[in-house]
Formats: C-alpha cells, sequence, structure tokens
C-alpha cells in the first residue's frame, strides 16, 4: 500500500460526514459534541487537504457538492470499519464476517466438508464460504483460495501450514460388485479385479503393490481424473475403487477385503500470509485443523 498518498486527516472527514449526514455545521457539531466554529473549521481545512470544494452556500443552509457527493461513501466506509475497530478493540465483538475460499480436491469438498461447514456457519452465520473444488492444487498466494487442505506441505515462505491427521484410503467396492466377483478372501483375487484409474496409475499401482497386491496397468479398465465419477462407477459396481474412509457414508458398498490396511495419505491445512492479519481467515483455518484432526 503506498501510505503517502494516504493526505488527510480523519477527524476532518468524520467533520465532513456528520455535516453532511445533518445537513448544517450546527446540528454536527452537537452529534460530535464540539463547537460550530471547530467543525467548520475542520471541514475547510478537509477541503484544502483535497483540493475540492465539500459544501457550498445555499441561503441560509449548505448543501454537498457534487465533489462531496464523489467521496461521501468512501468517507462512511471508513467510518463503519472505525466503529468495528473500536468494538472489537473493546472486546464486544465475536461475530466474524465475510467471504472465506476453501479449496480441496472432489472428495475432500463433496464428502467430508459438508459436516465442518454445518459446524462453522452455527458459529459464525455471518460468514460467506466458497468452496473451490479442485483436484489441481490452487494458487493462495494469487488469492485462489484462502485456505487449503493439501496432501503435501507447501514450500513458498508466504505460505503457513499445519499438519493434520491424516487421512487413509481403502478398497471400496459395491455390495452387488461382490456378491458377483467375490468373496474376497485373499489378495489374489483382488489382484486380478478391474480398478478405477487415473491418467497417471504409477502412485496407485505403488501404493497397492505396499498392500501385497500384483496390479499393474491392465488392471485400471476405466480412467477418469474425476474423483466424482470414480466414486459413482464404483457405485454403480462397474470398478473397485479408493476413497477415504472418513468420506464413505453409503451403506451400497464395502470395503474390499478388511483385513487390508489403509493407504495412508498425509493431510496438511494451508493458508497465505493474510492469516496472520484476518480474523475470518483464522477462524476457518483454526476450525478447519481441529475439525480434520478429529475425524475418524
Amino acid at each position: 500500500m503506498n501510505w503517502k498518498s494516504i493526505n488527510f486527516d480523519w477527524n476532518r472527514a468524520r467533520s465532513f460526514l456528520v455535516t453532511a449526514d445533518e445537513r448544517s455545521f450546527l446540528a454536527a457539531a452537537k452529534a460530535l459534541n464540539l463547537t460550530q466554529s471547530t467543525v467548520s473549521r475542520q471541514v475547510a481545512a478537509l477541503e484544502i487537504e483535497l483540493g475540492v470544494v465539500l459544501f457550498e452556500r445555499v441561503g441560509k443552509g449548505i448543501e454537498i457538492t457534487p465533489a462531496g457527493l464523489d467521496l461521501i461513501e468512501h468517507v462512511r466506509e471508513m467510518a463503519e470499519a472505525a466503529v468495528k475497530l473500536s468494538v472489537s478493540a473493546n472486546g464486544k465483538s465475536t461475530d466474524i464476517t465475510g467471504r472465506v475460499a476453501i479449496t480441496g480436491s472432489e472428495v475432500t469438498c463433496a464428502y467430508v466438508l459438508p459436516a465442518f461447514i454445518k459446524k462453522i456457519r452455527k458459529k459464525q452465520p455471518g460468514l460467506i464460504l466458497e468452496i473451490v473444488s479442485s483436484n489441481e492444487s490452487k494458487d493462495l498466494r494469487r488469492r485462489e483460495a484462502d485456505v487449503a487442505i493439501r496432501s503435501f506441505s507447501p514450500k513458498h515462505p508466504y505460505l503457513f501450514a499445519k499438519q493434520v491427521k491424516g487421512m487413509k484410503f481403502h478398497l471400496y467396492a459395491s455390495k452387488n460388485f461382490i456378491k458377483k466377483n467375490g468373496p474376497f478372501e485373499n489378495k489374489n483375487l483382488i489382484s486380478k479385479m478391474p480398478i478405477m484409474g487415473t491418467s497417471d496409475n504409477a502412485k496407485w499401482i505403488e501404493a497397492l503393490k505396499s498392500l501385497g497386491l500384483d496390479v499393474d496397468e491392465s488392471n485400471f479398465q476405466i480412467i477418469s481424473d474425476s474423483h466424482l465419477v470414480h466414486w459413482n462407477y464404483v457405485k454403480e459396481g462397474l470398478q473397485i475403487g479408493v476413497m477415504p474412509e472418513v468420506a464413505v457414508k453409503d451403506n451400497s458398498v464395502e470395503k474390499v477385503l478388511k483385513s487390508l490396511p489403509g493407504i495412508p495419505l498425509e493431510t496438511w491445512v494451508v493458508s497465505h500470509r493474510e492469516l496472520k492479519t484476518s480474523k475470518k481467515i483464522r477462524f476457518v483455518f483454526d476450525e478447519l485443523v481441529e475439525f480434520l484432526n478429529a475425524c475418524d
């Protein structure tokens, strides 16, 4: 911010606003508990500072000029911000308002976050929550989102992150799929089954092999990078798929070979540097950390 461009006195701007609202220097003076001459001098000094005429004489009264009308709403916003500052400083306000954008994968936004949104909406109904669902990492430094849920720790010094309890992914299939192709009592049978894939299956092959499953590219017969498409195809009985356990609330699916351990995935809550100066972003960040750590 160019601080040198702020070249006026707030007290004078306040006198201008109250005079415009009260429509006379005398009424403004009473409202501000000042003398009429003081209010008049402050408005005149503001006119000199800004280089504009704010009021003109009309008979025995005054009328705001077009230049004054152009400025009045800006001053009114300043006054409202000043009132909020005073109230907050006095510890009288606990309300948090405004827009906060949260980003995460499709699975996280669609299946994990709803319970979180319900929780903080009860606490702070004045918040406007924008959910940015994307399987690509949004750039927090460019304000594409304010708070992110990620599977990796950021490296940029302007980003702040806190690691939370990681999610565990499990293999799932519809009950009809299991009835038709199972029961899956050993890993060998699972290794022969079709599994939902993505455009890059290398990480899933590595993860599944770590569970003792002998899989390769031939297992991935349907491919989609959309998590929601992936999960719906699993529910329709087309393939076996993976899903974080915390997100599964559908009775039409079951874990495949329940003795298999889950696939762990690191989880981080990340925000940009306004985390330190914005009460609403700090609130959402802290609440999200608490919520994810409590997820079963």
